[in-house]
């Protein structure tokens, strides 16, 4: 009510702010028309005396009273309507336009009255956080628990939900800065850990950074098989130059975790380029013979690894190619047919399997 009130007062000081000066009267010719009428007075008695006197002729005194005579008509003319608009005039113009500023309030009332929503009662932000119930947005939930991180920093509960959040949104120093905040008020978590290690890895880029990888030490001293942390702690070791060390990491990480794990494909799929990347030079450099049979072994390690399952779209294409390249039709025709099955639900999948099976004239096998 008290909104409604301020704003009847702003409307009525606008109106008067644009009626006052409307409403005065047009400034006479004169300021004071007695005085005009007293000085034309004096003129005459004047030309009075200087005709007594011989100062000037009868004719030219009498031109000079009818002049004076006729200023004093005039002036008495303005005294009986001034110079500018008429009273009715003035009334009338002061009427339009107080009836014209009071239309525009008037018009705007109605307009709100019947397009607007005069009788809904606000909504504030806290009490709508408040009140939000199972059906609440996503954005409104996200909301709350910011607010209510903010007015309570020590909720470690509240910190380990958000990091993740922060994470998946790509907001990498906000989910490091949660993740340390669960850490400093609550009690030491490899997940925790591994967590912060990640954003920090993720902010700077793909590298993993000094204090990245002490979060990272830190996991894996809580918990020796956490997996993230083992595998950023390989990736390091990569960037370090010691490619054999990351592989040796990374195939005691698969080693000790089941083959079914949502994250051993990314594992599986750095793992082979590692091991591509570092058998290359030495593999080239092998007799004929040797090389052969060197690249049939890696060629038949990766068939294990694919038919013990998983496996992505680009390590079944890389399996189909070498068996073709190397001669091997029926056992392409059957990694073709065991990449269909394996990938049956990914639609471009299956697809780029036919065009390649197509390109190397593999065309024996049908979906």
């Amino acid at each position: 009510m008290m909104i409604w009130a301020v704003f009847a007062v702003m409307t009525g000081a606008a109106i008067f702010a644009l009626l006052w000066p409307l409403s005065r009267a047009s400034i006479p010719g004169f300021a004071d028309t007695a005085d005009a009428r007293s000085l034309y007075r004096s003129q005459l008695g004047e030309i009075d005396r200087d005709l007594a006197r011989g100062l000037i002729a009868t004719d030219e005194a009498e031109a000079a009273r009818v002049e004076a005579g006729r200023r004093l008509l005039r002036a008495a003319g303005d005294e009986v309507s001034p110079a500018g608009e008429t009273e009715p005039s003035l009334r009338r113009r002061r009427a339009s336009s107080a009836l014209m500023l009071s239309l525009v309030p008037l018009l705007a009332l109605l307009v709100y009255g019947s397009y607007g929503s005069p009788d809904t009662p606000d909504q504030p932000l806290a009490a709508r956080l408040a009140k939000a119930g199972p059906q609440q947005d996503f954005a409104v939930v996200f909301a709350r628990m910011e607010a209510h991180l903010a007015a309570n920093p020590t909720d470690t509960k509240g910190w380990s939900l958000i990091a993740p959040i922060y994470l998946r949104q790509g907001r990498y120093d906000d989910a490091a800065n949660a993740f340390a905040s669960a850490l400093r008020y609550g009690k030491p978590d490899p997940e925790q850990f591994a967590g912060l290690g990640e954003a920090r890895t993720l902010a700077a880029e793909g590298v993993v950074t000094a204090t990245a990888r002490e979060a990272f030490a830190e996991a894996v001293k809580l918990d020796p098989k956490n997996p993230r942390a083992r595998y950023y702690l390989a990736l390091a070791q990569e960037q370090d130059g010691d490619v054999q060390g990351a592989i040796a990491s990374l195939n005691a990480l698969l080693a000790g975790s089941p083959p079914d794990a949502a994250w051993a494909v990314v594992v599986r799929d750095r793992l082979a380029r590692l091991q591509a990347a570092g058998n290359g030079d030495a593999i080239a450099a092998l007799p004929d013979a040797e090389r052969q049979q060197a690249i049939k072994g890696m060629v038949e390690g990766l068939a294990d690894r694919l038919n013990a399952g998983g496996g992505t779209l680009a390590e079944w294409s890389r399996l189909i190619r070498a068996r073709s390249v190397l001669g091997e039709k029926a056992q392409a025709l059957q990694a073709v047919k065991t990449a269909r099955e394996r990938l049956a639900q990914d639609a471009s999948a299956l697809a780029a399997i036919d065009a390649l099976a197509e390109e190397l004239a593999l065309k024996e096998v049908k979906p």
